[in-house]
């Protein structure tokens, strides 16, 4: 059994909902969710013109490779509406693979651990949470979030 950090966000529909369908999908698929931190509310990142995001993270195990928990993250994507028609734009959900086991891996189409979790606080909110001495690209997820702007990240 591997560890790994799964990044969820949406902003439209009812996020809360699609997280826990979204959430049901990847245990039916081969996860045992560990923890999972709270909902949060942020900011628009990369594509600001859009309503604020809900965003959260998971702590799993899991017996997949990094690229099958990937595929399944794909996948249940693709099965709870997700259509990838602008970058950063507007979503249902979005599952990003974020770490697995501190495993460094560059191939098409994945990189681990996630090249821009670092510069996130959408991300590193949520899992300094869970996880916040947990090492991830380098050094604990809380040093990290000590490193960027967390304004306009808000508990829900």
């Amino acid at each position: 059994m591997a560890e790994a950090l799964i990044g969820l966000g949406g902003n439209l529909g009812d996020v809360a909902a699609t997280f826990e369908a979204a959430i049901v999908e990847l245990v039916r698929g081969g996860v045992r969710v560990v923890a999972r931190s709270s909902n949060w509310k942020t900011p628009p990142w990369g594509k600001t013109d859009q309503p604020a995001f809900v965003n959260a993270c998971i702590l799993v195990e899991t017996e997949l490779a990094p690229r099958a928990l990937l595929d399944l993250c794909l996948a249940v994507e693709a099965s709870l509406g997700r259509r990838r028609e602008v970058r950063w734009g507007p979503r249902v959900i979005d599952l990003d693979v974020l770490d697995v086991e501190g495993r460094v891996i560059a191939e098409p189409g994945l990189t681990l651990p996630h090249p821009q979790l670092r510069d996130r606080a959408f991300v590193l909110v949520p899992l300094a949470e869970i996880v916040p001495d947990r090492v991830v690209a380098g050094a604990t997820v809380r040093e990290h979030l000590a490193k960027v702007d967390a304004t306009g990240v808000e508990r829900m």
